[in-house]
């Protein structure tokens, strides 16, 4: 197997392309294998904040912190209290379980096509007894495409989150029309993904996989990287989304000793959270 180097000239070529949010799918489902088989592997260290995913854990606050501002943006139509989750591509449940423990939160549905690592969240969640209130928080073993589509108000979700998930898809344009029908008016679609520049090339790629060895190699492929102006133009283009301001961007950065930092249009250095509301009906 002949093996090609990633070079300058071929991250070039890749920046200048716009092909991040195509439409095309070569099946009914965004499950790609392969990645499920990567984060099959890390399963069983999931819950280690020192292990593999330990950015996830350091990042989870953030997740947090962003859907607070989303919701704070004015006309304000999102409700505070009594908020019903979904958490498309959950892994080993870090948001999934800390968004059941909220006062504000009625019930945590998360999905995951792995099934080693479903199991591993189910365990975890079994130590704390307020997760194993009825409804509280559910795991599924399943991809968006295998839910049933909501076909009333009260079947959708006031917060549809897909963190660190968009970046493994391999046809993004559909995978985010499945979730698109899950999100109730007035509610919020938010993720968090990686910008396809120079500036991730170096970090994601070169120094958190090949020299500091902060996650393992493979976990990302920098071509499948989307900038958030294609998010934007994504969103542009789909009846009933993200007007009167309900469209909100934040970039963050890893700062080795004081861990992850938000910074105001900082989305096209790296990483950045997105979020978008669905309008509310009139």
């Amino acid at each position: 197997m002949t093996v090609r180097p990633v070079t300058l000239s071929s991250v070039s070529r890749l920046i200048c392309r716009h092909p991040q949010l195509r439409s095309y799918a070569t099946s009914t489902s965004s499950v790609n294998p392969t990645e499920v088989s990567h984060f099959n592997a890390l399963a069983s260290t999931w819950w280690d904040p020192y292990g593999p995913s330990h950015l996830l854990h350091l990042m989870n606050p953030l997740r947090h912190d962003f859907i607070s501002f989303c919701h704070a943006l004015k006309p304000n139509t999102s409700p505070q209290r009594d908020l019903r989750y979904l958490d498309v591509g959950c892994g080993g449940g870090i948001f999934a379980e800390t968004a059941a423990r909220l006062p504000s939160s009625r019930s945590v549905t998360a999905i995951d096509p792995s099934r080693e690592v479903i199991e591993v969240a189910r365990q975890h969640a079994r130590r704390d007894p307020l997760l194993q209130e009825p409804g509280k928080l559910e795991y599924l073993n399943k991809g968006i495409e295998d839910l049933d589509v909501p076909k009333e108000q009260e079947e959708q979700y006031d917060v549809v989150s897909l963190f660190e998930v968009i970046e493994h898809i391999s046809a993004p344009g559909p995978f985010l029309k499945s979730c698109l029908p899950f999100v109730k008016p007035g509610g919020w679609l938010v993720l968090s993904t990686i910008a396809r520049t120079w500036t991730s090339w170096v970090v994601t790629k070169v120094v958190a996989e090949d020299i500091a060895r902060l996650v393992p190699r493979g976990t990302h492929d920098w071509s499948k990287y989307i900038n958030e102006n294609e998010l934007r133009k994504f969103f542009e283009a789909q009846k009933g989304w993200g007007i009167n301001g309900g469209v909100k961007a934040m970039g963050c950065i890893y700062v080795p000793g004081l861990g992850w930092r938000m910074v105001t249009g900082g989305e096209q250095w790296g990483n950045y959270f997105f979020g978008v509301r669905r309008d509310p009906e009139t």
